[in-house]
């Protein structure tokens, strides 16, 4: 019975990957097979992290991995005229949005603009992206800012001891158990962490100053960790134009030279078999599917043959 199933589920799955195949391949070559000039937009949506991020039944989360594949493709694709990045984000690590700004510097350095488009909410980290890209739009209630760098910590010192927990280590160094949360920090300790913080304040300021052209005692006064509208970001001078993402698309396709209406091509939306089934590539879908299900098989006991 269980050979059985699993066949009947191995047939399902190769028939759907092979319609998933079928349904994905003509968005993958789109870009290379369609003339004419182009516009990608990429999504930056949720929070913006190193790695792959987070890959949900409907949506894609903030990944750095996913976000670079997605603008190294456009990068490469000569038909692509410009980029849109269409931000709507609270923010992220500091690394992370670091490692996409880079890239976004990297791109500009070909020629090929890249505009930012602010959604909802494009602040912290959000920002930091936009501040890499050649022109910002906002919507005039969009929230942004929140220009500023913080590193959270709790301390359950009082609690352990009304519950009867006391922890104890077996360090290296006096500083290895920096933040644990079973004890205060010592002054050396939060001098060495504010230090951090002040650093990575300081290349965030640094980012903006450069990107916005503004002066960096300027960029200091902004970035207090406030947060502002997309209004009031404009009369800052940390936005360029307040507007939707079509009024972005308008404004690439004039700093990219494009005559007439430009085509649009979305990158990074998954479709129903990538999301359930977290396929990063449409064309390895089949191999995927089935090494998920060998995952299912094992993890699942009820799945698994019994011995008794």
């Amino acid at each position: 019975m269980f050979k059985r199933s699993v066949v009947i589920v191995l047939a399902l799955l190769i028939g759907l990957s092979m319609l998933g195949g079928l349904l994905i391949a003509p968005k993958v070559k789109q870009s290379k097979l369609t003339g004419g000039d182009k516009i990608a937009v990429i999504y930056v949506d949720g929070m913006i992290i190193g790695g792959r991020g987070q890959v949900g039944l409907f949506s894609e989360g903030g990944g750095t991995d996913g976000l670079i594949r997605q603008l190294h493709a456009a990068r490469d694709d000569a038909a692509v005229k410009a980029i849109i990045l269409r931000i709507n984000s609270p923010g992220g690590t500091v690394p992370a949005s670091q490692e996409v700004g880079e890239e976004l510097k990297k791109i500009r350095a070909t020629g090929k603009p890249v505009i930012t488009s602010m959604a909802d909410m494009a602040a912290s980290g959000g920002y930091w992206l936009a501040a890499c890209t050649d022109k910002i739009y906002a919507n005039p209630s969009t929230i942004t800012g929140s220009l500023g760098v913080y590193m959270p910590y709790s301390n359950w010192e009082e609690l352990y001891k009304k519950i009867g927990v006391r922890q104890e280590k077996i360090k290296s160094g006096p500083h290895k158990d920096i933040l644990s949360p079973d004890r205060e920090l010592t002054n050396e300790e939060r001098a060495i962490l504010q230090e951090m913080v002040d650093d990575m304040y300081n290349q965030f300021v640094e980012v903006i100053a450069e990107g916005r052209h503004l002066d960096q005692a300027k960029v200091r006064q902004l970035a207090d960790g406030r947060i502002y509208t997309g209004r009031q970001a404009k009369e800052l001078g940390l936005v360029d134009e307040l507007g939707n993402m079509y009024d972005a698309i308008d404004g690439a396709a004039a700093m990219a030279g494009i005559q007439g209406k430009p085509s649009v091509v979305e990158y990074g939306k998954l479709n129903a078999l990538e999301a359930i089934f977290g396929a990063q590539d449409s064309l390895d879908s089949g191999p995927i599917l089935l090494k998920r299900l060998a995952d299912i098989i094992s993890a699942n006991p009820a799945a698994r043959p019994q011995s008794y």
